[in-house]
């Protein structure tokens, strides 16, 4: 019988390359279901991305069984806002909605201060818009 881990190799999609330690990013947090780390091109002082530690294509792509992930991963982000002393009322939250992503997996922003947002970010980030949509219009959709 074999003791031997099997090799993973890395894969077309960063972030399933991030969740297996593929990547040299920094994990803030994860469990046996998410992942959190930094966006690498911060809207604000404080980006994070948290996804799914199974590849889902994208917002479109979750199922009616996907909402307590969906829940946890929002969750999960205001629990680090909190720890981080950041207010969960001067953050926004949101996913891009497709064909409106630059990567196939799905993940949560979180950005704050939100006031402290410049104007393109304002704008790739806009809420409520075609392109990025609230947590709570995601789950609605489950």
């Amino acid at each position: 019988m074999s003791t031997e881990t099997p090799t993973i190799e890395k894969t077309s999609c960063i972030f399933c390359n991030i969740v297996n330690k593929l990547e040299n990013t920094e994990i803030l947090y994860e469990d046996d279901d998410i992942c959190v780390f930094r966006d690498i091109k911060p809207a604000s002082d404080y980006h994070i991305l948290t996804i799914p530690k199974r590849h889902i294509d994208d917002a479109k792509c979750l199922i009616s069984s996907d909402k307590a992930l969906v829940e946890k991963m929002l969750a999960t982000a205001k629990e680090l806002l909190t720890k981080n002393n950041l207010s969960i009322e001067d953050a926004r939250f949101g996913y891009h909605w497709p064909p409106f992503r630059s990567v196939r997996h799905l993940h949560l922003h979180t950005i704050a201060p939100e006031s402290k947002m410049g104007t393109i970010a304002k704008m790739i980030f806009m809420k409520n818009s075609y392109w990025f949509a609230s947590p709570a219009y995601v789950v609605s959709r489950l």
